[in-house]
């Protein structure tokens, strides 16, 4: 049986220095971006059950949309950062493989 590759950095090398698990908030702001999607989602059903007007879920529905466009941005941008940041942190302790002035190595 074969082992699972480690996986590699921008040089071709493994880092196992670089977490690249997004951070708790990156994951809760996908949550509730996720339930903002589900609730639009659900307008239907609200509307056959009478609890809302046509009017209503149009102006809810694009609110809901946009929200949950936004928060889905926002965490992909903090999970972005965090590796960034990760990275960052493991160039200067010198955990990782990089590419100096006299090449390329570890």
């Amino acid at each position: 049986m074969s082992q699972p590759l480690p996986s590699p950095t921008s040089t071709g090398h493994p880092d196992p220095g670089i977490d690249n698990a997004p951070p708790r908030r990156s994951k809760v702001t996908g949550g509730i971006a996720a339930l903002a999607c589900a609730a639009c989602c659900a307008l239907p059903l609200l509307i056959a059950a009478g609890v809302l007007t046509g009017a209503g879920a149009a102006i809810l529905e694009r609110t809901l949309l946009a929200v949950a466009v936004g928060l889905a941005a926002l965490a992909l941008g903090m999970w972005w950062l965090d590796r960034r940041r990760n990275a960052r942190r493991a160039a200067a302790a010198g955990a990782g493989c990089g590419c100096g002035g006299a090449g390329c190595g570890c």
